[in-house]
């Protein structure tokens, strides 16, 4: 018996040379946003709207089951079907470029960890489970470090990410458990984190499993950490200034060292906070040059090098290799990127922009702005260290912020 599909837009996508599946694109109305499994017994597909009629390649046992996702975009609905073996997906990328938040999940960066982080979380199974699986991953105790130190060795570039990440995850198994939590996780409707949150975010918006994203996440330590190596570099914090101002600072430094000695602006993170990256004599420049620009202080960050900016190159072909194999869904909701402070869609622009984050300034202020200015009514915090939560009340007081520890 065949069985016949009328659908209001299909296109076909030759599959690859090697195989001899044919792939197919579903466009259809833009209310029609589900998620739906269909099973064929038989190889042919008709539009009946546009008189045209494709058939599948092969055998009907070999397309018995053809998984079809669709998601809302701005102007109608993309549906990938997977074929055997190939998948075809089209994804317009700017999906959720008109997106409206209202609670938003918020992951800290590098230099959130702490000596205990951690403890809380072994009173909830889901969030125990979690560190266990992490031990599998990263091939030695986590929990450990994370709850007993030392704190130098949790500083770590290559162990302070992971357990930055696990630990963020955790928190919101902990908001799980808890009475209402379960309500304000299905509340959220955006999501993003600073630098190495972003990976948390991606995760918890299920562009990628716990698993993978861990994966990541230590490989980015290790790539990060032997770039620094290769270069050193470092960062400070500059309070007190406002943007323009730590620019004209950076370039009075430059003035006085060579190029393998250069500093800029690393992070955007509110009025009168930004980290600035780049060689030691540079940022040394830049700490003896601070006051006359009228900063009220500079604070060296415990970082491995100068992130964020070309220092990190040798660390982007690793990620581009590690992020090539790995699977990467669509997120379920906006995933604010600290590249361009946009929501991304399609997979393969979400791992461009990952690979490139380690050499770009973080655009933290942009996005909390852009979230309150779209009307965010409120916002979470989750993980270890309450620094999103000052960066957030710094832009807006009146802002309406939890923090959820583990």
């Amino acid at each position: 018996m065949q069985a016949l599909i009328h659908h209001p837009h299909i296109l076909r996508v030759p599959s690859p040379s090697s195989s001899s599946s044919s792939h197919y694109i579903f466009y259809t109305h833009p209310l029609m946003a589900t998620t739906t499994s269909l099973a064929f017994s038989s190889s042919s597909l008709h539009n009946r709207n546009h008189k045209r009629t494709t058939f599948f390649n092969g055998s009907a046992a070999s397309f018995n089951r053809i998984g079809v996702r669709r998601s809302l975009a701005r102007s109608g609905v993309f549906m990938s079907v997977s074929v055997g073996k190939h998948t075809a997906v089209t994804v317009d990328d700017a999906l959720f470029a008109d997106y409206k938040p209202t609670n938003a999940f918020l992951f800290p960066g590098q230099g959130a960890q702490a000596v205990g982080m951690g403890k809380e979380a072994q009173s909830v199974p889901a969030a125990a489970e979690l560190y266990k699986k992490a031990n599998d991953i990263l091939g030695f105790d986590l929990l450990e470090i994370c709850t007993n130190g030392p704190k130098e060795k949790l500083d770590s570039t290559i162990i302070s990410q992971p357990a930055i990440y696990v630990t963020s995850l955790a928190a919101v198994e902990l908001l799980r458990a808890r009475d209402g939590g379960q309500q304000i996780i299905d509340s959220v409707d955006v999501t993003c984190g600073l630098s190495l949150g972003e990976y948390t975010a991606l995760a918890f918006a299920g562009a990628f499993s716990f698993e993978d994203g861990l994966k990541l996440v230590k490989l980015r330590g290790e790539a990060m950490q032997e770039a620094a190596d290769a270069a050193k570099g470092a960062m400070v914090s500059i309070i007190g200034l406002d943007s323009d101002k730590v620019q004209q600072l950076c370039d009075a430094a430059n003035q006085e060292v060579d190029e393998d000695n250069k500093v800029q602006i690393a992070n955007y993170l509110c009025p009168g906070n930004y980290a600035v990256s780049g060689g030691v004599k540079g940022i040394e420049a830049v700490e003896a040059k601070a006051k006359s620009f009228k900063a009220r202080m500079t604070v060296r960050l415990a970082v491995a090098g100068a992130f964020h900016t070309g220092f990190m190159e040798p660390a982007v072909s690793r990620l581009e290799a590690a992020l090539a194999a790995t699977q990467i869904n669509t997120p379920r909701m906006p995933v604010i990127s600290n590249v361009d402070a946009q929501p991304h869609a399609d997979p393969e622009v979400i791992k461009k922009i990952l690979a490139r984050q380690v050499t770009s300034p973080v655009q933290w202020e942009t996005t909390v702005k852009t979230l309150l200015g779209k009307g965010l009514k409120k916002s979470y915090e989750l993980g270890p260290g309450k620094v999103i939560a000052g960066i957030v009340k710094r832009l807006d007081k009146s802002a309406e912020m939890e923090n959820i520890g583990a």
